[in-house]
């Protein structure tokens, strides 16, 4: 009889602890079969443990890596240092890490110094350049070197991979564990109330929109982006706008001194992820730069305005879901526009097919590695939803 498969999953920020918890609940699940080991490098502290905990993960190993002010250059050695320790302790078959973090892109160098096997989970994604976003994009093509199983979220995610010369038989399309995740909260809003008063008191007969802005390479573009909102607020559709402003010294103080005390807008304290699945449920539409948001906000019938020049996810703009309208105050205001008085526009972009996910990616990644390494049934691949007409 074979022993249990001992896998390693490794997170440090909110997004890919997010996005790796389905992973950890699907190798809980799969036990006597699988022995999961939770690691955490604390990357983002704070927020890393809202996510622990509203998830009920405790981390088998904690590297608690954040200090002020850290340089990528700071957290890379940190998570090379604590993993080399932590792997040769733990002794892992496989290794997991997320999508585009430097937690990520380090842990997986440490895992290959220690031929430890990695499994990519979000793999395959790519812009047109290395440089946006920065550093991601550079940290998803670095651990893509790394990895031995690419778990790649979409079609399209597996055909990048291929074009870049890797093995077909080391590639399965899982969709994205962002809806597992996504869903799994968004039911549990529903069904059980969960707090979220960062959104008490919002006037239900105004729209809302939920907007979002932090990405490095929009730092000098956030006061046009803040001014565009500010002007959009002040259509005659009387927009409530919702904006968790990042504690970033290059994008607190500047989105503060646009807007503050604007009617309409509500700047709020960084939201926890359940806050943030119920504002982008009870919003018109999301204007952002994040990546999960432009898989999640579709999963609800949520139309998205990216504000960057670039996306690594160009599913969601062949369905429909998304329209990339960059960081400038003109198309931000316009397209905002659109959205608040087209109903026709509304309706195809809020009624497209969401390509990205059917809430089973968790259970598909434990599954390949169970038929790979275990010689378990293989599971099947996900196939997404026909375009909307």
């Amino acid at each position: 009889m074979n022993r249990p498969l001992r896998v390693m999953a490794v997170m440090g920020t909110r997004p890919d602890t997010i996005k790796m918890a389905p992973v950890v609940h699907a190798l809980n699940a799969a036990r006597p079969d699988v022995e999961p080991i939770v690691c955490v490098t604390a990357q983002h502290r704070e927020m890393l443990d809202e996510v622990l905990q509203l998830f009920s993960i405790v981390p088998d190993y904690d590297l608690d890596i954040m200090t002020e002010a850290q340089s990528l250059t700071e957290i890379t050695t940190r998570v090379l240092t604590g993993m080399e320790r932590v792997l040769a302790e733990a002794r892992p078959d496989v290794v997991l890490v997320h999508g585009d973090t430097t937690t990520s892109s380090a842990a997986a160098l440490a895992a290959f110094y220690q031929k430890i096997p990695v499994g990519h989970v979000e793999a395959g994604l790519r812009t047109s350049t290395i440089a946006e976003p920065y550093p991601e994009e550079a940290n998803r093509r670095i651990t893509g070197v790394l990895t031995s199983f690419h778990f790649a979220p979409t079609a399209r995610a597996k055909s990048n991979l291929l074009a870049e010369r890797t093995d077909h038989a080391h590639i399965v399309v899982t969709g994205n564990t962002v809806i597992d995740a996504f869903l799994v909260t968004e039911r549990r809003i529903r069904e059980h109330g969960i707090a979220t008063p960062s959104l008490d008191g919002l006037d239900r007969a105004r729209p809302m929109i939920f907007v979002t802005a932090h990405r490095r390479e929009n730092h000098g573009a956030i006061g046009e982006i803040a001014r565009a909102v500010g002007t959009v607020a002040g259509l005659p559709e009387r927009p409530q706008i919702v904006w968790p402003v990042h504690p970033s010294p290059a994008v607190a103080p500047i989105v503060h001194q646009v807007l503050g005390g604007t009617e309409g807008v509500r700047l709020v304290e960084p939201l926890n992820y359940a806050e943030t699945v119920a504002a982008v449920a009870g919003s018109r539409f999301v204007l952002t730069d994040s990546g999960g948001l432009q898989e999640e906000a579709p999963t609800l019938g949520k139309p998205v305005l990216v504000m960057r020049r670039e996306t690594e996810r160009p599913e969601g703009l062949e369905s429909g879901t998304l329209r990339l309208i960059g960081a400038d105050y003109a198309p931000i205001v316009e397209w905002s526009r659109r959205l608040l008085t087209d109903e026709l526009l509304y309706a195809r972009m809020a009624h497209a097919s969401n390509p990205y996910g059917d809430g089973r990616a968790g259970e598909r990644i434990v599954g390949w590695l169970l038929h790979v390494l275990r010689d378990a049934p293989a599971p099947d691949e996900f196939v997404p939803p026909p375009a909307a007409a």
